[in-house]
Order: C-alpha cells, then structure tokens, then sequence
C-alpha cells in the first residue's frame, strides 16, 4: 500500500504546472457518425476516476479558487432535477478557473446526521447509520454521473468518527471560553413525541405530526451564546460579496436597536424592578401600563389579588408556540391586581400579564404606549385601557392613531413639550439615567442559540457531570448503589459541574443501541442507555451528557475540514489554512439565507479568535441559485407528483444536455419551470459542436473575416459572461458559433478546438470527446483557456438607427467611428427618413457615432 501511495504521488507530483496542448496536428481517424452520449460520458467519467483528474493540488506561484456547494442531506429520496443546478453552477467555475491557471479546490460531502434518518430508523427498524449509506451512496452515484469535477479524496461526512472528533472539539473550545453553557430555556415540550418541537411545528397549541397537545415548559439546555458576537457578525457583513437580500436577512435577525433601558418599581416588593426596552424614549410620558409575559420570573412573585386569574392565564399561555401567541390580531391578557411607578413621574400604572410579550425576546416585559404603537393600542382598546398622545407630526395636528412616525413631543410635561423627536430621546434618556432608573442601551433581536436535541442521531455533546449519592457526596463505585441499575431515586445527576470530555478521549461515540424511539424523559432516549451514560472514573460514579448536538453542528464548519480532511493533529492545519481558506465561492439555496451562515459565521469567528484560523469570514463570495419549479409551476414535491428525475432525463439524453439545458433555462438566481420537451433544443446544439469537430482539418482554409470575428467576439462574451456566472447567456453565444461552424463544408480546427474549451465547462464529456477527435491525448481539464484578439471584435461595420423627431424611421450600414458628415449624408439620404424631412426645416442633428442619429426638423 504505501509503494502505491509513494508511486501516486510521484504521478501527481509530474503533472506539469498547466497542462499543455498537444503539439500534434493530426486528427482522429475514427470518426462515429453520431454522438454516442451513454458511452462517451460513462469512458470520461471512469478516465477522470483512475487518473484523479480533479484532485486538488497548491503549487508554488499559483492564485486558488475555493469553490463549494452547500453539502446535501442525503435524503432516501436522492436528487432530483432541481439539485444538480447548484453543482452545475459551481463545477462550471471550477472547470473554467483550473483553464485560467488557478489551483482549484472542488469538494463534495454529506450533512448526514438529523431527524429524518431518525425517524425512519423508529419507523423500520433500520440503525439511522444504515439508511445513511445507503442513501450517501444513491446519491453520489448521481453526482459523479452528472460528471462534476470533485476532488473526492476529499469527501467526507458529519457522521465520521473522525468529524465528528472535531466537531466535539470544537464544542470544547466555545465551552472553555464561556460561549457554551446550561440554562433554563422555555421550549415547546411535546409529552407524546417525546422531544421539543420548534415553533414552526405547532398548529393551535398542537404538534404538526400527531396533533398532540404541546406545552410550554423550562428544560434544561445547551445554549451557545451567540448574543456575545452579535456586533462582530452584524460588522463584518459589510465587506462580504453577498446578495443583498442576504444581507439584509442576516441583519435584520440579528436586529440591532439602539434606545434606553427603562426601570419601574413594582409597588409593594421592596427593590423589586420591572426593567423595559424601547427604541422610543421619547414617548415614555405616554405610557399608560407595563406588560409582562406569562413566563416572566416577577408574575409568581406579585400579590394575589387576582392570583387565580393569572395562574389560569399562564396555564393556557403555556400551551401556546410562540408564533401562535404572536401571528394572532386577537389581543388576550389579565390584570395582575399590582402597580409599577413610572420613573419620571412617579404616576402608579397598572401591570399586566399579557401573551403578546415573549418571554425569550428582550426582557420579558413592555412599557405599553398605546398611542404611538400598534400591538399596545389594540390591546388597550381590547381592555378599555387609557390612550395618551405625546408625539404628533407637528404641533396641533390631529393624527391618526396608532401614530408611530416622528415629529414634536406633546402632552409631555414642560421640560420635553416642543422637542423634536431625537431631541427628546437624547433628553429623556439623560434623565432615565440621572435618576438611576434607565439610560442609553443597544440590544439585539438575536437570541442565543439554543444547541440541545433530545434526540439519538446527532454528535454527543462531550460534556459529563458527577454523581451524588443521597446525602449529596459524590457517589462512589464500590458502594450499594450502581446508577445503570438503581431507582432513580437514589442518586443525583449533578449538572451544576459540567466537566470536559478530555480531548484525546474524543470522538465521543454514540452507543450502539435499536432504542432509538422519544420517550416521557425530557432527557432524551439516551438517558435510557444507562450502560453508556453511567461509567466510573477515579472510583466514581459520572454520567455523560444525554442530549446530542443539532444538525447545524456538522454544518457550521465542513468547510474547513475539506481544506485539510486527512489531519489527525489538527481540525485544520495552518498551511491548508492560509493556502485554501477562504471560501472564494458558495453557492446553495437561499432557505439557508440566516441560520447557516449565520451560526457558520459565528463558529468560524471564534475558531480565529482562539487561533484556529487565520481568516475573520469563511465565505467570501455567496449566490443563491434560484429554485427549479415542477413543470406545473410548482415546487417540486412527491405529493404533487411533479418531481423530475435527473436518472431519467440523464439515461435520456446523456448529462451533458442536462446540465446545458438547466443553465441555459435562464439567470442562475431565477426561479424557472422545468419543461422536459425543451432539453432536445440543447441536444441539438450538442450534436453540432460534436458534428462540426468531427468534420475539422487542421488543413482547412482559414476562416472568412465575418466568421473569423463571430469566434473572437464568442470568446470575449464567454469569458465575460462566465466570469459574472451569466450561463444562459454564455451558451447562447456558442449555440451561434457551433451552428456557423457547423455548416462549413471543414472548419478549421484550431477554430473547433477553441469551441470545444469553451464547451468544455457546461459540458465537460462533449468538451473532452472533441479534444480528443482533435488530435489530443491528454485531456483539456488544465489547458489554457481561450485567447482573443481584441482587434477582431471591433465591427467594420454597424448597424445604426436614424431618428426624425425621437422616432426611428430607418437604419443605415457606416463604420462605428464614421464623421458626422458621412453619417448625416447616409441618414437624409435614406427614401424612409427623407419622407419625414424633405420641406422641412432641420433645427438640429445629434449624431453618436455607432450609436445614432437623430434629426430634429420644425413641426
């Protein structure tokens, strides 16, 4: 094995800087009659395999180019026609960058851990690690038959033991520096299921699956406190080649408010404060209540004058998702029976509980200002509470309320009345803070992030914690009580001291267990596996942490570990570090416009703050391909029977007319409906690049000057549009070039081999099939991108558009820097043009060379 190894790299080690074209001008003898696309794609697929055309090399003096695709899941399902969009897209720059001499970095991988293999595995009876494979297998057979230039050395999957070592390691790190720890997190607890839903899977206070009832209860959780780095990932967007929409997804979650905190005393708890945010300092005089959420700390705590009411809303409150609580217009809530004093004028206001404040977002608690804010004037009117306006657009005018706008401060005492609105924020903040009751505050929309699954098919958190006995000492091994067999009664998990799993302990495995099913335990199922959990270490009873990562662990940073897959030192080492980080392109669906890259981000900037990498972003440049519909205008789904099998189009047509046709079918970040029918029109185009290299002489005669600049123009607009991924555009061009060439009686064939590298990236076997007929043995993978003579593409002639009055009445032939006197003696020459001028009286010709003329005559 290693004489192999040794014999391969010296292979690769002779691969010459830029691979040359073959000096040979003789061209195929055996010419096939027509294409044969099954057996032309399955020979260059299995020559790039046995050659590792595609691995990925840093040579000395070269630029690279980090090309990647958001990792698939890999669904039972496999791909269907809209998947191969994205890899299209990125393989088509990758093949392109390694012709214009960049050392390409092209990998391919699997987010193979989550809840759908889970779920099948509780269904059939299969371990989650079986449908995996399996399915990793179906779908990187589809991928290699769509003959994607991956360096599949580099392959790797969250699964790997080997991964998911680091992915744990680096769960450690943000532990050590204090941005992993426990709390009480409110979730949504499904008893039935088993597990906490996410909001999007309650309907009406109900599981989506199931219909079981959901509650809103505090669980122990895992929290990454992302909250911490909300500046550094809102700052750092600006200098990202991202969409724009991206842009403004990622900031408006992270939701950055500048405004003031604002303190009121709760009447009859000594010292007891109800602290507020608002952006809206200024209307603080007219806030007539204060609402807290039904899960605020302080609403156990008020007096028990209306205790049972509020007890029975909380109760109710709780079986309610957070967006059921919001997305509603019904506003509902209770009086609490207690006050709170406002800080500025010591007047007492009524506190309320109320379902329309989140205890997770801010501080569990509003000022309500019905008059200047939507949610609180329909509550107030819901309750008959009072209305106080204190900003109008100007003084004296008679605004319709709610009014959220800015203007002048009324009705706000003589101090701020007659403020401007930033005026009276800046002073009523000033006095908040004078008065020890408030002051300047930014906070964030941001929350952090909640990182627990109570689920099998995840990472174990590396995390263990000691075991007490009744009397609260740690639970020794040799003593009567053995943890894996006891009550639970008689111990006790002691999360208060979370300890490490030592680093060259990791990777933390799974157990191997068939009970994978939720359970009664907000534990999770491996808290059933007590053989795994409890384990004796210095003569002392531990147990493992039993809630395992989510999915976005293993997303958050594969990136990396594709620069460096083999290191068992390191989860990157710092040459593959600085040689391949970053990301220069990343490209994947828009659905994962904030949560990955926004947790990707926040991973990656505190691996560079600990050192781990050198770089401050991962992905430099980002493109979200737009979405392929059903031929019915639909999102493709099995439900709507409108899925599109890229096997079948590829057993069809070959993959090469797939990937033409999908880039073809408009700009890549555009939705589009797939039509089957339509991909025989780049068949067609197919068969004449094929037809007219099969037919080319390197003893043709040389092309016309007409034909000769179509060529040089292709290359050009090729380049350009390749360059701003503008596909469809680019294939445009060479469907005119290879029909020209096509009809020559024998084009030249230094004329087709430009066509055929130019081909080559869209549709790389028919690229290569051409080289080949064309007299190359090696193949075109690393040759050298085209070359135009920027001369050539200048037109002897243009064709420009005469005007009389703004309105095109002819167009004559002239060079495009003709003088204006040929230009006008064309253009009132023109029968057409003279018939609106003839008689008239010219006042003005405005003339653009190569672009027109325009007369203007009296009317």
């Amino acid at each position: 094995m290693m004489v192999f190894l040794a014999l391969l790299a010296g292979a690769r080690a002779l691969r010459p800087a830029a691979r040359p074209r073959s000096l040979a001008r003789g061209l195929a003898t055996r010419r096939p009659a027509a294409y044969d696309v099954a057996e032309v794609e399955a020979r260059w697929q299995a020559r790039w395999d046995d050659e590792k055309t595609f691995a990925s090399e840093r040579r000395e003096g070269r630029e690279k180019k980090y090309v990647l695709d958001m990792f698939p899941y890999p669904s039972g399902s496999g791909l269907h026609v809209g998947h191969p969009e994205g890899y299209t897209a990125t393989d088509i720059m990758s093949r392109y960058w390694r012709m214009r001499g960049y050392d390409v970095l092209h990998p391919m991988g699997w987010d193979a851990f989550g809840l759908p293999a889970e779920q099948h595995a509780i269904n059939t009876g299969t371990h989650p690690r079986e449908t995996t494979l399996t399915n990793i297998g179906t779908f990187k057979r589809q991928l290699k038959s769509l003959g994607l230039s991956y360096d599949w050395d580099r392959e790797l999957s969250t699964t790997d033991p080997d991964y998911v070592r680091w992915t744990q390691w680096i769960f450690l790190q943000l532990f050590k520096v204090g941005l992993a720890e426990q709390k009480e997190v409110p979730v949504n607890w499904c008893p039935a299921l088993g597990t906490v839903l996410a909001n999007e899977e309650i309907i009406d206070g109900l599981s989506e699956r199931g219909s079981h009832p959901v509650v809103r209860a505090p669980l122990r959780q895992w929290v990454l406190k992302i909250t911490d780095y909300a500046d550094k990932l809102l700052d750092g967007l600006d200098d990202l080649d991202w969409p724009a929409g991206t842009l403004r997804s990622q900031r408006e979650w992270i939701g950055r408010s500048e405004g003031a905190a604002v303190k009121f005393r709760v009447q009859g708890l000594e010292d007891e404060t109800v602290e507020v945010f608002t952006t809206r300092p200024d209307t603080l005089m007219g806030a007539t209540y204060v609402c807290l959420a039904p899960e605020h700390p302080l609403v156990a705590r008020l007096s028990d004058s209306n205790r049972e009411a509020v007890d029975a809303y909380v109760a109710a409150a709780a079986r309610k998702s957070d967006l059921d609580r919001t997305a509603t217009s019904e506003k509902t809530g209770v009086p609490t029976g207690s006050s709170v004093v406002h800080p500025l004028t010591g007047e007492a206001l009524p506190l309320w509980v109320a379902d329309y404040v989140l205890g997770a977002y801010g501080t569990g608690a509003v000022m309500a200002v019905p008059a200047h804010d939507a949610r609180d004037f329909a509550f107030a009117e819901a309750f008959d509470l009072p209305v106080k306006v204190v900003v109008e657009s100007k003084a004296g005018a008679e605004d319709e309320l709610p009014f959220v706008g800015s203007g002048v401060a009324v009705n706000s005492g003589e101090k701020y009345d007659g403020l401007k609105t930033a005026k009276a924020k800046k002073a009523v903040t000033y006095d908040l803070d004078q008065q020890d009751a408030g002051g300047t505050q930014v906070t964030y929309k941001l929350r952090d992030w909640v990182f627990s699954r109570q689920r099998y098919w995840g990472e174990p958190i590396p995390i263990t914690f000691p075991v007490l006995d009744g009397d609260g000492a740690p639970l020794q091994a040799d003593g009567a009580v053995d943890p894996r067999t006891a009550a639970d009664e008689a111990f006790v998990v002691d999360y208060a001291n979370p300890a490490p799993v030592p680093e060259g302990e990791l990777p933390l495995k799974l157990p191997e267990t068939d009970d994978y099913a939720p359970g009664d335990d907000p534990a999770g199922c491996l808290a059933r596996v007590k053989d795994w959990r409890f384990y004796v270490e210095d003569g002392r009873w531990r147990a493992r942490e039993t809630n395992t990562m989510p999915q976005w662990a293993g997303s958050c940073w594969y990136y990396m570990r594709y620069a460096d897959n083999a290191n068992d030192e390191k989860m990157i080492g710092d040459a593959a570090d600085k040689s391949w980080l970053p990301v220069d392109l990343y490209v994947g669906g828009a659905e994962h416009a904030v949560l990955h890259l926004l947790y990707a981000r926040f991973w990656h900037k505190v691996l560079y703050d600990i050192g781990a990498t050198t770089h401050e972003e991962p992905f430099a440049k980002l493109v979200h391909q737009g979405l392929i519909l059903g031929s019915d205008g639909e999102k493709m789904s099995k439900s709507r029977g409108n899925v599109v099998n890229p096997d079948e189009v590829i057993g069809e047509h070959g993959a090469d007319a797939l990937r033409l046709y999908e880039m073809f079918m408009g700009p890549l970040e555009a939705v589009k409906p797939w039509q089957t029918a339509q991909v025989s029109g780049v068949v067609r185009f197919r068969d004449r690049v094929y037809a007219a290299c099969a037919k080319a002489s390197a003893d043709a005669p040389p092309l016309d000057q007409e034909t000769d600049a179509l060529l040089h123009k292709t290359m050009r607009k090729v380049t350009g549009d390749i360059d701003a991924l503008g596909f469809n555009t680019a294939i445009s061009a060479l469907m005119v070039l290879a029909t020209k060439l096509s009809g020559l009686e024998t084009p030249p064939a230094d004329a087709c081999e430009k066509l055929a590298l130019m081909v080559s990236p869209f549709a790389p076997h028919l690229g290569e099939e051409c080289w080949r007929l064309l007299g190359h043995a090696e193949s075109l993978a690393y040759a050298p991108w085209v070359e135009w003579d920027e001369a050539k593409c200048v037109d002897a002639t243009v064709t420009m558009a005469v005007q009389v009055n703004g309105k095109v009445r002819a167009t004559i032939e002239l060079a495009p820097d003709a003088p204006e006197d040929e230009a006008r003696a064309l253009g009132l020459g023109d029968a057409a043009v003279a018939k609106f001028t003839d008689g008239k009286d010219i006042k003005k010709v405005i003339y653009v060379p190569g672009k027109i003329l325009n007369v203007v005559v009296a009317k």
